[in-house]
């Protein structure tokens, strides 16, 4: 069964390692990016199922990729969950205005994410829908 692949974009190493190792334990495949270009690239040059995605981020901020992405027809379906230390309601309006799905800050409950994620695949991808549904018989 193909597991459903899995952006995870920080510039801060040790979240990026933290982020990935639990994401594997929860049956996910990751890939990561550093910054914001090397996120776009890898965005649409892999079959991403969902993008967790830092705000600040150095060569392109987080609300530039998630734009770029959310506002081109070949990627907009890809849910993208904003994982930020920016806890200012201007900073939530602004993750909105660019169609994040999801806003959690940092620190946070990993199990918050997971569900949060579980959630998004369910309703965004018929194949990972049927994955999660087989699991529960």
């Amino acid at each position: 069964m193909e597991k459903p692949l899995i952006l995870a974009v920080d510039d801060e190493l040790q979240m990026l390692a933290m982020l990935k190792m639990r994401l594997e334990a929860n049956d996910f495949e990751v890939i990561t990016a550093i910054d914001g270009l090397e996120a776009l690239e890898k965005a649409r040059n892999n079959k991403v199922a969902l993008i967790i995605l830092d705000l600040m981020l150095p060569k392109m901020d987080g609300y530039k990729v998630c734009r770029m992405l959310k506002f081109d027809e070949r990627y907009r379906n890809i849910p993208v969950i904003i994982l930020t230390a920016r806890s200012q309601k201007i900073d939530k309006e602004m993750a909105e205005g660019v169609n994040a799905d999801a806003y959690i800050t940092k620190p946070f409950e990993p199990q918050e994410l997971i569900t949060k994620i579980q959630e998004l695949l369910k309703n965004a991808h018929p194949v990972y829908r049927k994955i999660t549904d087989d699991k529960e018989l």
